[in-house]
């Protein structure tokens, strides 16, 4: 497979701030998103790659494999021994993740293969004796940890996972239950789920989503209106979390603008929802039939309105 510089597919420089990632990431995914290019393939297919690299350079950790391994970045990269269980997401122990009391179930059946190819028969909290041996730590179980990704409808309603681990010669079928309002960077400790009988920390993540992008609690969309639309008003449908939802936006709104909806973002672990706001962009008409030219010609010649005044 291709090396993919993500610094070159975003435009931005090696050394760039977040704040330049994030900037860098929102304009080439307003460009070159679906709904703006229905009919352009090859845009859905660029929108996959911002995606893509927004998602690894926006991550301190897997930005700095990136940065040191290169093509490479990825090895090693879904089974890594825990630092610092601190970090910017929230921690969950099992109390909260799992309705039985270990933390796991012994099943049969109906379950995914997610973790069988991510485990196989790595170890962890060990390392290599001379002559490829393979000794332990005295006193010390494994640990492990992975990363799971999840759409951001079940991080916001949560969810329940049914995942296949295969650690050593030993198959377990781990029942995760993700509750309501998880956030990207999150951790799960499932006692007793890792190699010796040590923990197992699920690390969750989100996908990236065609419609809604996050800032903390709150969900943001794009909506494309006409010029007329926005120097008239109108009422229009627009899209949420729950579903299609009616705004009613005033006579003369601007692109760049946004439209509040309250309580129609992110559920909050403790109760409560984030905001969603709608970004207005004026799209004009490029392809005008003679009719419509004519209507702009006259509002050309009789309107006083001079936007750069």
């Amino acid at each position: 497979m291709k090396f993919k510089d993500y610094y070159e597919t975003l435009g931005v420089k090696r050394n760039a701030r977040d704040e330049e990632i994030k900037k860098a990431y929102r304009k080439l995914a307003r460009k070159y998103h679906p709904d703006v290019n229905p009919d352009n393939k090859g845009a859905e297919d660029k929108f996959k790659d911002i995606q893509e690299a927004y998602e690894v350079l926006s991550d301190s950790e897997k930005r700095q494999r990136y940065d040191q391994l290169g093509p490479n970045w990825r090895g090693g990269s879904d089974f890594t021994p825990p630092q610092g269980w601190g970090g910017a997401g929230r921690n969950f122990d099992v109390g909260d993740v799992f309705g039985d009391r270990a933390g796991f179930e012994q099943r049969r059946g109906g379950f995914s293969d997610f973790f069988e190819a991510i485990f196989g028969q790595m170890r962890a909290g060990r390392t290599s004796a001379p002559g490829g041996r393979t000794k332990g730590r005295p006193g010390r179980r494994g640990t492990a940890e992975t990363e799971l990704r999840l759409p951001l409808e079940e991080m916001h309603r949560g969810t329940t996972r049914k995942l296949k681990v295969r650690i050593e010669n030993n198959q377990r079928t781990i029942e995760v239950r993700i509750p309501p309002g998880t956030r990207v960077g999150s951790k799960i400790r499932i006692p007793g789920g890792g190699p010796e009988g040590g923990d197992l920390y699920i690390r969750l993540q989100m996908e990236g989503h065609s419609t809604f992008s996050v800032d903390g609690d709150h969900t943001e969309t794009e909506l494309l209106i006409s010029p007329w639309e926005a120097a008239l008003g109108t009422t229009i449908e627009v899209p949420t979390l729950d579903g299609a939802s009616e705004i009613k936006l005033p006579p003369g709104v601007s692109s760049g603008q946004r439209v509040r909806l309250r309580n129609q973002g992110l559920n909050l672990r403790d109760g409560g929802r984030g905001n969603h706001y709608i970004k207005l962009k004026i799209v004009v008409p490029t392809d005008l039939s003679d009719e419509e030219r004519r209507h702009f010609e006259e509002l050309a010649r009789s309107s006083k309105f001079n936007p750069r005044a």
